[in-house]
């Protein structure tokens, strides 16, 4: 037995080495396809870490709760920018209750709408965020220049504003904006505090983002009396599902509703987020790579061509080995293993073509100053080994089988 398998891989090395050139541009197909599987598995996965890294920033004690009813695997309808009005500042006040949600350490409330800042003859647009409560216990950042609003300020309707070092920057350059009276859809506000560089957290650029007090932002800017969203932090992590369900209890006898499948608000934890967030990028993972799957067809058809040349040009090799007593069996193993042997030194080289791809993006983005994890998964080598033989296997056996079926009189007769 190990003799006929020494027997094999020689006659395969010799037929593969024969032809390097040909060998290697059948391979081409297969190269590329797995090349794209792999680099495109370690590059989702890259992304995936630098999306939930990002998402981490907000920390796995805080409570979300947004306007609008969601079911369990997807956002409410104000994310998609739908107006819902269910929200109230009241309703973020009774979260403050120990009795009515326990564990809690601050709340938050927010109203957020875009806006067009001008200064002099600088004008930028950016969001507006009016803050009432425990902002820097909830949300972080510090202040670099200047203050932060004082617990009566918040609760005012004062035209005080503190300015992200981004909008900072586009208005006075390099002039001190403390004090600067500047205007927010032409009202007027004065410049208190400038927070410090902090980058993307999740989806919010903080950097790019002016507060000022809730009540200005709700009554002077957009003309409302509802909340985009109400942040509460709670005091350990393993009391988050006790506080967002009584915090669904306390929303629901506030705003009159019995039955869950009427709630006009969602409650949400980070942990929720995360899950969310890898659910959808592990399906456009997937998505992506079995996409780029479909050229390693391409690659297969290829194959076959070659083999059927191959099996062309060797027919006067076959009818010889059969008159000298090989079987079909023999003939068609040979063949076919050529065909995996193509496929899979292919896969190996499109492994490693990837993996080496892979790891320069990773180190171009990290070199960028962003969390990005290089990795190659025991699963991208599976499918990359795995996808390779089953190509070589389906591909090759046709070719394979015609081979063994010739008669060695005709083949022996064959110019």
């Amino acid at each position: 037995m190990w003799e006929n398998i020494r027997q094999l891989i020689t006659l395969v090395s010799r037929a593969l080495f024969s032809n390097k050139t040909r060998s290697f541009l059948t391979m081409l197909g297969i190269i590329i396809g797995v090349g794209a599987v792999v680099l495109i598995m370690s590059l989702g996965a890259g992304a995936q870490s630098l999306i939930l890294g990002q998402l981490e920033g907000f920390g796995g004690d805080i409570i979300g709760v947004l306007p609008g009813q969601s079911d369990a695997n997807g956002p409410p309808a104000s994310v998609f920018g739908v107006k819902v009005t269910s929200l109230k500042i009241d309703d973020a006040h009774a979260f403050k209750d120990q009795k009515n949600v326990s564990h809690v350490e601050a709340v938050v409330a927010y109203y957020q709408t875009n806006v067009s800042l001008s200064w002099r003859d600088n004008s930028h647009s950016t969001t507006l965020q009016g803050v009432d409560g425990d902002y820097l216990m909830v949300d972080g950042g510090e202040v670099a220049t200047g203050r932060f609003f004082s617990i009566d300020e918040m609760s005012s309707n004062l035209r005080l504003v503190v300015l992200g070092s981004t909008v900072a920057s586009e208005l006075f350059a390099y002039n001190n904006p403390i004090g600067q009276k500047i205007k927010i859809a032409n009202q007027p506000a004065t410049v208190i505090g400038v927070m410090k560089e902090r980058g993307q957290v999740g989806f919010q650029n903080y950097d790019d983002l002016i507060l000022s007090p809730l009540l200005f932002a709700q009554k002077e800017i957009a003309g409302v009396n509802y909340l985009s969203a109400v942040r509460l932090k709670i005091d350990s992590a393993d009391n988050i599902d006790e506080s967002m369900e009584m915090t669904r209890q306390t929303l629901r006898e506030r705003h009159d509703i019995s039955d869950p499948a009427d709630d006009d608000f969602s409650v949400r934890s980070f942990r929720d987020a995360l899950a969310l967030v890898t659910s959808i990028t592990d399906a456009l993972r997937y998505f992506l790579a079995a996409m780029a799957a479909l050229s390693l067809l391409v690659g297969g058809i290829g194959i076959m061509n070659i083999m059927l040349v191959s099996v062309t040009e060797r027919t006067r090799e076959i009818g010889l080995r059969k008159a000298l007593g090989a079987t079909n069996r023999q003939v068609l193993s040979q063949f076919l293993f050529e065909a995996i042997a193509l496929t899979l030194i292919g896969g190996i080289i499109g492994l490693i073509g990837g993996a080496i791809f892979s790891y320069l993006a990773a180190v171009i983005v990290r070199s960028l100053g962003y969390r990005w994890d290089f990795v190659i998964s025991l699963s991208s080598i599976i499918v990359a080994i795995g996808l390779s033989t089953l190509i070589g296997i389906l591909f090759g056996y046709y070719p394979a089988k015609r081979a063994s079926r010739l008669s060695p009189i005709d083949a022996l007769r064959y110019e």
